[in-house]
């Protein structure tokens, strides 16, 4: 039986649909982006141009600093306008952490997997880009991904651990070691993942938590891998963890 969709995933479908997904390149002078998600490039001097969705929530004012959330998208690349990254918010991130009041960034990747160094570099660059240009509080930057940006997300967060608050990888497969981490890790997974093995991720949020670090795993069940938006009620359950590592 399907329930009815809920307060924030009607929100921010009435979002999506007043922004019209605009169309825009990013540049030092354009122009306040209405509230709603919009397709954008970001373009760098002997570097390939980096694509992304960026969703600004209602309400967002340049006077008061809001949470930022880097959405990593799942190895497919998305055929509408949006593309890749903008999969990703609308069926997963947007959806179940509307109420955070956050900006959302979900890059496309560059090439390949998040792991290589050209999209390494493109994820800093492009957090640089959104840093500089909006009002984000520094303390509440989180970085999180579905399946190929689950993995993406623990990988980021190992390599730059200095700009994030906080992990939470969806469906990704995790580091072979945790041996020196520090950062929060809320890992979702489900145990009827046929294609993302469900072991390693409790292995690793185990040995998190016996080194000391605040890491919690939500294990669901009856959830197959490619159904990426059942898993939204679940990454809903990030929005009072993060309220609390954010006190």
């Amino acid at each position: 039986m399907n329930s009815m969709p809920s307060q924030s995933t009607v929100l921010f479908a009435t979002l999506v649909s007043l922004a019209v997904l605009g169309f825009a390149q990013a540049s030092g002078d354009s122009p306040a982006l209405a509230p709603g998600l919009h397709a954008l490039s970001l373009t760098r001097a002997g570097e390939p141009a980096i694509h992304y969705a960026l969703y600004i929530p209602r309400g967002y004012s340049a006077s008061t600093p809001a949470p930022l959330v880097l959405a990593l998208h799942f190895g497919v690349r998305g055929g509408d306008a949006t593309g890749a990254g903008g999969d990703v918010v609308q069926a997963l991130v947007g959806p179940a952490l509307a109420e955070l009041g956050g900006i959302i960034v979900a890059p496309d990747s560059v090439r390949g997997d998040w792991s290589s160094p050209e999209n390494e570099k493109a994820v800093s660059a492009l957090l640089d880009e959104v840093e500089g240009r909006y009002a984000i509080d520094k303390k509440k930057i989180v970085v999180t991904g579905y399946s190929m940006g689950g993995a993406g997300s623990w990988h980021i967060a190992e390599k730059y651990p200095e700009r994030f608050s906080a992990v939470i990888p969806v469906a990704g497969r995790p580091p072979a070691s945790a041996t020196g981490w520090k950062l929060p890790v809320l890992a979702i997974h489900s145990r009827e993942d046929q294609v993302v093995a469900f072991g390693p991720a409790e292995a690793r949020v185990i040995e998190l938590q016996k080194s000391g670090v605040n890491a919690k795993l939500i294990a669901l069940t009856g959830i197959t891998h490619y159904e990426t938006s059942r898993f939204r009620d679940a990454l809903r359950q990030a929005i009072p963890w993060l309220r609390e590592i954010w006190k």
